[in-house]
């Protein structure tokens, strides 16, 4: 985006672009895959709970089987509601971004095309995200009312599904940090010149 728009809010440019010093979206992004995982990885051994017991009991650590599921949903409707301000904050900063024209990505991929499908990715995780939240709450507070286990297979490997499609889609936003240089800070200083010891400060 031209920045002389931008300077006419009267606002001062960062070096990565951005009126702020360090991008929002990348760190909300690892925020929402640490949650996505922890919550469908408890689920996972709150399903195979009784096969793992015993080591519990070894280690002399007091858990419920519920403890899990409970850790597992809390941490699915966290992963989603910050999926709406990591997609958001993703959108803006992509919208100022001017990466080169002239490179590609390993994919083969101009950075314009990088971007689209990053972007479209992140769409269709955060609808998948809702998906899986409303099936974890439907398992949670309807379907499991008769079982001791209070979340399907089906709906764990949909979630290990889901994992591997973030991992393609973090490799394309990767791309454009590393490869496209976009709003990544330190490689911004660098190719300013700048000093990472004094600006970062």
């Amino acid at each position: 985006m031209n920045s002389e728009l931008i300077h006419q809010l009267n606002v001062e440019i960062g070096a990565n672009g951005l009126p702020y010093t360090l991008p929002i979206h990348p760190n909300l992004v690892h925020l929402t895959i640490g949650l996505f995982i922890i919550g469908i990885t408890f689920d996972i051994v709150g399903v195979l709970f009784p096969m793992q017991k015993w080591v519990f009991k070894f280690l002399a650590i007091t858990v419920e089987r519920a403890n899990f599921f409970d850790v597992g949903w809390y941490n699915m409707v966290a992963a989603t509601g910050i999926t709406f301000f990591t997609v958001a904050a993703g959108f803006y900063e992509m919208f100022l971004a001017s990466p080169p024209t002239d490179v590609k990505s390993a994919w083969g991929m101009p950075a314009m095309e990088t971007m689209l499908w990053h972007g479209i990715g992140g769409v269709i995780i955060l609808a998948l995200f809702v998906g899986m939240t409303m099936w974890r709450g439907w398992q949670r507070f309807s379907w499991s009312k008769d079982y001791d286990v209070e979340v399907q297979w089906s709906y764990l490997f949909a979630g290990v599904a889901i994992m591997f499609l973030m991992f393609l889609h973090g490799t394309l936003g990767a791309q454009l940090a590393a490869e496209f240089g976009v709003h990544n800070t330190a490689d911004r200083l660098l190719q300013l010149g700048e000093d990472l010891n004094t600006m970062l400060k």
